[in-house]
């Protein structure tokens, strides 16, 4: 099942457990408009090029809509509908004044050259800059895009509505860049991982944790579980997988992988398949790459009582039913990975306000925010006696359902 299809899937059961009618829930599927432009390039040789650039604004009744540009050669429309619709729950659950949205270009970036970003990305926000904006739609990075991605798509939008920094997020700090951006989905990670473990009484200290993906998210989730007194046994990315059952040693590892561009051939571990990363001998299980990944081939072998998704779509609705029928508690992406756009909000908050917060400031108020959603879920859990991911669900379509009706926007 893809991206689209399983989050259709969930609203869907979520509507049911709320009683929703029929009318209301066609309204919130749809996505509020649909943009797709034509950008033409000189390049660096002096020819043209051509290039599509999108933008899925799903929902806007809680607030601006946001989601992250991606720049990739393969642009699935389906899939950037999932995650556009994904972002309305996600900013719903978390309780931050957004709607959903998600876009980007259909190009390689490892082909262009810096200058020939440059003219991509601004050639594209002249071509939406009447569709974005602080109270509008507030772009992010995504795959392929970054700090000075967003830094363009500012000065761009500024030329047209004056100097606006809360138009996009995840930008440089020296133009009003939030601190703790760069580890804010992992730090998440952390914090709604404290919150599960301690519903059962435990603690991060002593847990074993396995984690798929050591990347932005991957790497800062195992520094911060680390520091807490977990045992990362277990990481993998491209390169490959390693594991060591008493613990890696996680600061000596990400040295490793900076300079190796890679976990592969870390001293102090054994390597091994990483189709086999996801089964290992482990209490939580991290899933911090791509989707689909724990599906109804390998959902039987898996070992860890605990889920944290830190990836978008990680698990098959069909992985999904067998897992529960294991015991296996599930922590869905739309509240696991969160912090990432919850200190967004931070940033487009200090950036209205012209007053930026220091760092101890920006991961207190993550910590708040996150161990009040995850309350927030299992409430809508006893409520609807649901599992975690139909509590997500339901308290996320039930928040934007009320906003939508008091607007006076139902069908």
């Amino acid at each position: 099942m893809n991206a689209l299809a399983a989050t259709n899937r969930n609203f869907k059961l979520a509507s049911r457990l709320l009683g929703l009618d029929s009318k209301l829930e066609k309204s919130l599927l749809i996505p509020f408009r649909e943009i797709k432009v034509e950008c033409t390039i000189p390049k660096d040789d002096g020819t043209l090029q051509s290039y599509v650039g999108f933008r899925v604004q799903h929902d806007n009744a809680r607030g601006p809509m946001k989601g992250g540009i991606r720049y990739h050669p393969e642009v699935d429309p389906d899939e950037v509908n999932a995650l556009a619709q994904l972002m309305t729950w996600k900013t719903a659950v978390a309780n931050i004044p957004y709607g959903g949205a998600k876009g980007g270009i259909g190009c390689d970036p490892a082909e262009l050259s810096i200058s020939e970003l440059e003219r991509l990305t601004r050639v594209f926000t002249q071509k939406i800059h009447d569709l974005i904006g602080t109270h509008t739609d507030v772009p992010a990075p995504d795959m392929g895009t970054g700090p000075q991605t967003m830094a363009w798509i500012l000065d761009e939008y500024s030329k047209f509505h004056g100097y606006s920094p809360a138009v996009v997020t995840g930008k440089p700090i020296d133009l009003g860049g939030s601190l703790g951006r760069d580890a804010a989905t992992g730090r998440g990670v952390l914090f709604a991982t404290e919150a599960l473990l301690n519903e059962y009484g435990k603690s991060v200290s002593g847990q074993r944790f396995v984690i798929q993906g050591f990347g932005n998210v991957g790497s800062w989730a195992a520094q911060l579980i680390s520091n807490k007194g977990g045992k990362v046994v277990a990481v993998s990315d491209i390169t490959g997988a390693i594991k060591n059952s008493n613990g890696l040693d996680i600061p000596s590892l990400l040295e490793h992988s900076k300079v190796h561009r890679g976990v592969k051939g870390f001293n102090g571990s054994d390597p091994i398949d990483p189709n086999s990363i996801l089964v290992e001998d482990c209490d939580v299980l991290v899933p911090a790459a791509l989707g689909g990944v724990i599906n109804r081939e390998n959902a039987n072998e898996i070992k860890a009582k605990f889920i944290v998704e830190a990836a978008n779509h990680p698990t098959d609705p069909e992985a999904d039913e067998i897992l529960k029928k294991k015991g296996v508690v599930i922590l869905p992406d739309i509240f696991a990975n969160s912090g990432g756009v919850t200190v967004s909000y931070f940033e487009w908050v200090q950036n209205i306000q012209g007053f930026m917060w220091d760092e101890e400031k920006v991961n207190n108020e993550l910590k708040t925010y996150m161990t009040k959603g995850f309350k927030d879920v299992k409430e809508m859990c006893k409520t609807h006696e649901c599992d975690l991911r139909m509590g997500a669900f339901t308290l996320a379509v039930n928040r934007v359902a009320r906003a939508t009706v008091l607007r006076g926007w139902e069908a």
